[in-house]
């Protein structure tokens, strides 16, 4: 096996304006991807790169982000074995330059997202992320918990050979509002811990600070109508849905911070809301 380490540059004054790997590192890739051994590229950075040169031409890239003084132990234990991946993605990284900017909670266009030559998917979705393990996702049930409150919890079980942590992630969908609000947004992830074979119960509490949205007199409320509820690995991956029915209007002070319109980030290290 072969492990080709490429990064970025960034910093003040180093904005990028094509996202592609810098200098001769594509061509480093593809000549050694072009010896027939199996490749593993291992990225240095922080924000996006496009792939769309070399990515099929290797079967496996690992994102290390800046991995600090420990990066290459962590890095090795991945590779070896000895560690599972269980990282999503705090961004969306496109085929192409052409396609940004690209949101994973845009508001809706009345359009596709396609353009005439170029589809309007991403490379990797916001939330996205493998594992050594395939998981399912199972026994959807949505509960009242209080007013603009719902309990929403299913099972997680880890069907592959090794432990793993999984990061479920709650979307919702306000179908029909007084202004226009993102196709999808983030809302609540936890990480949870797995052993093979084994299932977990996960439950994510729904509140009013979830449902609401700032009105046309920049009020936040919580209009009645239907909200889609999407459980998944990633905003792409959906792999449960719920409608529920708000039936009261409600006006109110917020007690948290609320995500917006931009993704927040998403770790694998502890349950958490989006906070950006």
């Amino acid at each position: 096996m072969a492990v080709v380490v490429a990064g970025i540059e960034e910093g003040e004054f180093r904005d990028r304006g094509y996202l592609t790997l810098p200098g001769r590192q594509e061509e480093l890739i593809r000549r050694v991807a072009a010896t027939g051994k199996p490749v593993v590229v291992v990225l240095i950075g922080g924000s996006a790169i496009v792939m769309s040169e070399w990515l099929d031409q290797v079967p496996a890239v690992l994102n290390a982000w800046y991995p600090g003084e420990d990066g290459g132990d962590a890095v090795a234990d991945i590779l070896l074995g000895d560690a599972n991946p269980s990282g999503k993605l705090p961004i969306t990284y496109p085929i192409d330059e052409a396609q940004l900017p690209l949101n994973y909670s845009h508001k809706p266009t009345g359009r596709s997202d396609d353009y005439l030559n170029l589809t309007g998917e991403p490379l990797f979705p916001f939330g996205y992320g493998l594992s050594y393990c395939d998981f399912a996702y199972r026994d959807l049930k949505v509960q009242p918990a209080g007013k603009h409150t719902y309990r929403v919890s299913f099972s997680v079980q880890n069907q592959g050979k090794y432990k793993a942590y999984e990061v479920p992630q709650l979307y919702i969908r306000d179908k029909v509002a007084s202004v226009t609000q993102p196709i999808t947004r983030l809302i609540h992830y936890q990480s949870v811990a797995l052993n093979p074979g084994e299932t977990k119960e996960v439950s994510f509490l729904v509140d009013e600070d979830d449902l609401s949205m700032l009105n046309q007199s920049m009020q936040r409320v919580v209009e009645p109508g239907d909200f889609r509820l999407m459980i998944g690995r990633s905003c792409k991956d959906i792999r449960l849905r719920e409608v529920i029915r708000v039936e009261e209007w409600a006006s109110f002070i917020p007690t948290r911070i609320i995500p917006g319109n931009s993704p927040g980030g998403i770790s694998s290290g502890k349950a958490g809301r989006t906070s950006r």
